[in-house]
């Protein structure tokens, strides 16, 4: 039996202000369905986060409903549970039909009570699905006031789960949350949407633990993986490996190999003088950071005809001068600052006209 893991899609997801959906269409229609098309997959698992935002865009709702559309055609069953960036509550709209299509969207903690075995080729695998819930939720529905952290809620909640498994079928959990010891990229933090740490000790017992919510692909404990965010969403995933992971299973063991994906565009962080990157070109998403030791007025105007999709430029140079006139110029009066500057960035001595004019518009910012 094959299955697919993948999590993280944030369909409508911005980067700097540029909307992404054109490279997530990009990854769902000539990447991951066409793969589905060949492998014909018995199920995918889409481990939380599917849209970015809470009230996601009429554009982003389209992508993922044509995305189900296909894979019912195909005859791939779906097991998606909402994360901290979904709305549980309108991820629910027609789930109990959809489950007559093979599509089952997990938003609440009673689905997590009820296992989904699912057989094909003469295999079984049992699907847990938990969709991701903050600690005050997961007390409520437990019932137990006296539960504290993530850790001690989820492990109350497994405890419930486990005597409903068979155990001579493997199982396979989704979550959405952080795992304690994995690797987190600047845009996310330890507490990602309220979600705290949890021990991996708490996945003890499943064949395979699949997670979501972290963007970078990692095993953060025996058969307990991320398959990260299928796209780069922010300049410091730009080193990230991007994948999905395929599950094998077989004689009731899950083998687990990454699949990479190839970007529409790419995400990345170049270095280089100003001469050397106006000599270059490329379409990907880039940051730019200025090697040169002296000032380079209005870089980013003239260096975006050669990186269209520039998300900006870092001059190293303007950051440590500036700390440096910053204590060279500390208590000096504005007219002091005014003449500093024009020497220093401008290169230009100041005159007695510019003074004038300089003192003239002080008095008026000063009104």
């Amino acid at each position: 039996m094959l299955i697919y893991h993948t999590s993280d899609w944030h369909l409508g997801r911005m980067l700097y202000g540029r909307s992404l959906l054109p490279d997530q269409e990009h990854f769902l229609n000539n990447v991951f369905l066409p793969q589905a098309e060949r492998e014909r997959p018995a199920a995918v698992i889409i481990a939380g986060d599917v849209y970015d935002r809470q009230v996601a865009s009429l554009e982003a709702i389209e992508l993922f409903d044509r995305t189900l559309d296909r894979l019912v055609e195909l005859g791939v069953k779906v097991f998606a549970i909402s994360g901290n960036h979904d709305g549980a509550g309108r991820m629910a709209i027609m789930k109990g039909a959809l489950r007559r299509s093979g599509v089952y969207i997990a938003t609440t903690l009673e689905e997590t009570l009820e296992p989904v075995t699912l057989t094909e080729g003469g295999e079984s695998v049992q699907l847990v699905l938990l969709p991701h819930k903050d600690p005050s939720e997961l007390r409520d529905f437990l019932g137990d006031e006296g539960l504290r952290g993530e850790t001690a809620c989820m492990e109350a909640l497994l405890a419930r789960v486990r005597p409903r498994l068979d155990p001579k079928l493997p199982s396979i959990l989704i979550a959405h949350c952080f795992a304690a010891g994995a690797s987190v990229s600047e845009s996310e933090s330890v507490f990602v949407g309220g979600s705290g740490q949890v021990s991996p000790g708490v996945f003890d017992g499943f064949s395979y633990t699949a997670l979501g919510h972290l963007h970078g692909p990692q095993a953060v404990g025996d058969n307990v993986r991320y398959s990260g965010s299928p796209l780069k969403y922010s300049v410091s995933e730009s080193g990230q490996r991007k994948c999905f992971m395929r599950l094998e299973i077989s004689g009731g063991k899950i083998a687990c190999t990454p699949v990479d994906i190839a970007p529409l565009r790419d995400v990345r962080r170049i270095e280089g003088s100003f001469d050397e990157l106006i000599s270059r070109s490329t379409e990907d998403y880039v940051e730019l950071e200025l090697t040169d030791t002296e000032p380079v007025l209005m870089a980013a105007q003239r260096l975006r005809p050669c990186y269209p999709n520039l998300l900006s430029v870092i001059n190293s140079w303007t950051v440590n001068a500036a700390g440096e006139r910053a204590g060279k110029l500390s208590g000096r009066d504005e007219q002091s600052v005014f003449s500093a500057f024009m020497k220093d960035v401008c290169g230009l001595e100041t005159e007695d006209g510019d003074l004038e004019l300089f003192r003239d518009i002080w008095k008026e910012v000063q009104l």
